[in-house]
């Protein structure tokens, strides 16, 4: 399996089909899956799955399978996925912690070795998130990150804010 990014306390590897029956309990999950338009079914997140890994050959990037480091446990996802918003192609920042490991800083954590990645190793001039209003969760993530709420904008008939961050600001903020 091939480690991409590390933290004090996850690793974020590349997805391999073994990982689709703990991706599934993430991203199949009801309230984990709230503020989209419904839960993934077990074919989505193969597809998922399967589309991250055609981002890793064709943009350098993608989402991420999150383990712990201490006991491999897998935990969600993380990473970076092109994004077209309002005519704009953007690189998000996005992550999906299962429930049991929420409110421990694993979402901050991963996006933080997210950024450093698209930042430093991609050179994206501009990293954002699309947070749906009404998630304080996400929201939280994006202000730690020091992400700014830049425009709204209207995702599978969803408002959504789009929360950003340039390369400068980012460097600033790594002083």
């Amino acid at each position: 399996m091939n480690t991409i990014l590390e933290t004090p306390r996850l690793l974020l590897r590349e997805f391999i089909a073994a990982d689709c029956d703990p991706l599934f309990s993430v991203i199949g999950d009801a309230e984990t899956m709230a503020f989209y338009l419904r839960p993934f079914t077990r074919r989505e997140t193969e597809q998922w799955i399967d589309r991250n890994q055609r981002r890793y050959r064709g943009e350098g990037h993608g989402l991420r399978a999150a383990v712990l480091k201490g006991s491999g446990e897998f935990i969600g996802d993380c990473g970076l996925a092109s994004q077209d918003v309002d005519g704009e192609r953007l690189i998000e920042i996005a992550y999906h912690i299962r429930r049991d490991h929420w409110n421990q800083g694993y979402a901050t954590e991963g996006a933080q070795a997210s950024m450093r990645y698209g930042f430093e190793c991609i050179n994206a001039p501009k990293l954002i998130s699309l947070i749906r209003p009404e998630n304080k969760a996400s929201r939280r993530v994006a202000e730690k990150n020091s992400l700014r709420i830049e425009r709204q904008t209207v995702r599978v008939g969803l408002l959504h804010d789009v929360w950003a961050i340039t390369q400068e600001e980012w460097m600033r903020s790594q002083r």
